[in-house]
């Protein structure tokens, strides 16, 4: 694997860290796979409870494709497919992660960093962070599922105007238009969406999995939403043994000790 891509876990938190701070944390197909390999294991890892995403350097999250690896990674048309075979599988894992998930952004967030951003379910920034899908300045083909994550997340008309501009939103923008949860001081940001992190993980890990999935139901086509599932996951909770530690806990005053079963 590549040392451009890091993990770590600190109790229940998990991260994944895009290594390449020269290059603004621009990725390479090499990066995408070692992304894909170390999310796979995490959703697999019954003691991670959220994973966040995050650039190194402080002045990037991701800042899109490596173009200095174009003619290596993508100079074919069979080239171009693998990759955007396997971009897509890292952005449809991070998104049906089963667990949630945080992107931290710091800096510029451009093209497949935006892609990634909308793939988490909470997305924080520093005031200095900035926005671009560059397609149009590019000649790129955007795909259905990408432009379909960015509508149900900003909406249309700013989706439209996200991809016609090909200009950088800021920070502030950003938040208007929905594309982020929060803004901080440039600063703040690793320690907010470490105790934002901390505080969902404290939370019962059924209960909250129940809703990403059920919140993940109502943006799907009505004809393939499974209500059935929904339902039996919502049973599942009043069914654990946490719903009985969070009914305790409440009644003796004290933090509940939630163990996800």
């Amino acid at each position: 694997m590549t040392d451009k891509i890091l993990t770590e876990q600190s109790g229940e938190i998990a991260r994944i860290i895009f290594n390449q701070p020269e290059k603004r944390n621009a990725v390479s197909l090499e990066m995408w796979e070692a992304v894909e390999a170390a999310a796979t294991r995490f959703a697999t890892d019954d003691s991670v409870r959220i994973l966040i995403l995050s650039g190194a350097g402080g002045k990037a999250f991701v800042s899109g494709a490596d173009v200095s690896k174009f003619e290596s990674e993508r100079a074919s048309a069979e080239a171009v497919a693998h990759y955007n075979a396997t971009t897509k599988r890292v952005y449809d894992l991070i998104e049906a992660f089963p667990k949630p998930t945080i992107a931290q952004i710091d800096g510029f967030c451009v093209g497949g960093g935006v892609a990634l951003a909308l793939s988490c379910d909470l997305r924080i920034c520093g005031e200095n962070s900035q926005f671009a899908i560059p397609a149009a300045k590019l000649g790129l083909g955007y795909g259905f599922e990408g432009i379909n994550r960015l509508v149900n997340v900003v909406g249309p008309s700013f989706a439209k105007e996200i991809f016609f501009t090909a200009r950088r939103f800021d920070a502030e923008e950003a938040r208007m238009m929905g594309l982020v949860n929060r803004v901080v001081p440039a600063e703040d940001v690793g320690r907010v969406a470490q105790e934002t992190a901390e505080m969902i993980a404290a939370n019962a890990p059924m209960t909250v999995a129940s809703v990403k999935y059920i919140v993940g139901q109502t943006v799907t086509d009505e004809s393939k939403r499974d209500l059935a599932e929904c339902a039996a996951r919502v049973k599942a909770c009043f069914d654990s043994a946490d719903y009985i530690e969070g009914r305790r806990a409440f009644l003796e005053k004290r933090k509940p000790n939630f163990v996800g079963a």
